[in-house]
C-alpha cells in the first residue's frame, strides 16, 4: 500500500514539495510516512525518527532547515500515533507490546525509500523515543552513514523508589491482561493543550510552543495522551536490554539540554562517554526538544548534525 495520505501543509510550515503516503508494515499495520524531496541534486536523505506522541507535521520546519542545507527528509507516524493505526479502542492511549514493533515500522519506511530512490547517502536524526528505536536499529544491519540524536530515551526518568514498582506493575499488567490501562500519573489528553507555556518541560521558546499548540488544536486526531502499562513494560524492557549492549563503532552526535526533565540523562552521559566516534553536545538552558527550542539552539543542532553527515558520505 503506497496510496497518498493526508498531509497538512499549512500546519507543518515546511517545504511545499512534501507529500505523505500510507505504508503497510510486514505485520499488517497501516502507518504514514512523509517525504520532503529536498533540493535538486540533494546531498542525501535524513530519516527523522520522532518521539512518543509525535507526528510528521511537527517536523515540517526541520525539513525546511535541512532542505536549506541540501538534504531531503523522510519521517514517520509510528504505529499508535499520528494518523497511523492505533492499537486500542481508546485512541488517546499510546500502546505497543514490544519495541520490536517499531523496527517493523521503520523497515517499511526504508523499503519505501528504496523503492522511491530517495537520495543517498542516508542518515538518522532521532528524538526521544525515536532515539531508543534508532539505537536498536544501529546495533544491527542498516543503511545509514551517521546519526544525530536529540534527548534520546535510553532510560526513563522516574524516582529510584518508583522503578521497582513500575517494573512490577507493568509486568503484572501483561500477566493479568490490564496492560491497556494508562500508566500511573498519565491520562487521555495531550500535553501541549493541557499545560500552559509557563512551567512546561518541552521548550523554552514561546513561539515554538504556539506552533505545537496550533497543530494540536487544528487536528486533534494527530495527538496522543499518556502511555499504556503495556507501552511502559515494553519501554523499560528495551532500555534495559540496550543498556547491556556496547555502542556501535559509528559516527554519532547526541544533543542534550541542560534543563532536560523528560528522559533519564544518566544513561545518555554514560553511553556517550564510551561511544567510539560519538560526541555529546550540551545545550545550556534547553529543555527536552532541542529541535523545538530557541532559534540559536535549533540552528546549532542542525548545523552540527549536517557537518557530521557531510563528513560521512
Amino acid at each position: 500500500m503506497n496510496d497518498a495520505a493526508p498531509y497538512f501543509h499549512d500546519l507543518a510550515e515546511g517545504p511545499k514539495s512534501a507529500h505523505a503516503v500510507w505504508l503497510r508494515t510486514a505485520d499488517g499495520i497501516r502507518i504514514r510516512a512523509a517525504i520532503w524531496p529536498g533540493p535538486a541534486a540533494a546531498k542525501g536523505t535524513v530519516f527523522l525518527l520522532p518521539g512518543r506522541t509525535e507526528y510528521v507535521e511537527k517536523y515540517g520546519r526541520t525539513a525546511g532547515d535541512l532542505a536549506e542545507r541540501g538534504y531531503a527528509m523522510v519521517s514517520i507516524d509510528w504505529r499508535g500515533q499520528g494518523l497511523a493505526n492505533r492499537a486500542l479502542s481508546d485512541p488517546m492511549a499510546g500502546h505497543v507490546t514490544d519495541f520490536a514493533e517499531y523496527q517493523t515500522d521503520l523497515a517499511a519506511v526504508i523499503g519505501h525509500a528504496e523503492a522511491a530512490s530517495l537520495p543517498k547517502p542516508w542518515y538518522l536524526m532521532a528524538h526521544s523515543m525515536g532515539g531508543c528505536i534508532g539505537l536498536r536499529t544501529l546495533t544491527g544491519r542498516h543503511p545509514f552513514h551517521a546519526a544525530a540524536f536529540s534527548a534520546p530515551m535510553w532510560g526513563i526518568l522516574m524516582a529510584a523508589w518508583m522503578r521497582p514498582v513500575a517494573i512490577a506493575l507493568s509486568t503484572a499488567s501483561r500477566w493479568f491482561s490490564f496492560d491497556d490501562r494508562y500508566a500511573p500519573g498519565t491520562k487521555p489528553s495531550t500535553y501541549v493543550l493541557e499545560q500552559p507555556f509557563a512551567g512546561n518541560t518541552l521548550t523554552t521558546d514561546a513561539e515554538m510552543w504556539d506552533y505545537m499548540r496550533r497543530q494540536a488544536q487544528a487536528h486533534p486526531e494527530l495527538t496522543l495522551g499518556g502511555p499504556s502499562l503495556g507501552w511502559l513494560k515494553a519501554a523499560l524492557s528495551e532500555c534495559s536490554a540496550l543498556a547491556l549492549l556496547p555502542s556501535p563503532n559509528f559516527p554519532t552526535l547526541t544533543a542534550l539540554g541542560t534543563a532536560e526533565k523528560i528522559v533519564d540523562t544518566g544513561p545518555i552521559h554514560a553511553r556517550m562517554a564510551m561511544w567510539p566516534k560519538g560526541r555529546l553536545a550540551m545545550f545550556p538552558g534547553a529543555e527536552h526538544e532541542v529541535l523545538m527550542e530557541r532559534s540559536a539552539h535549533r540552528t546549532q543542532f542542525v548545523d552540527e548534525a549536517v557537518a557530521l553527515f557531510s563528513a560521512n558520505r
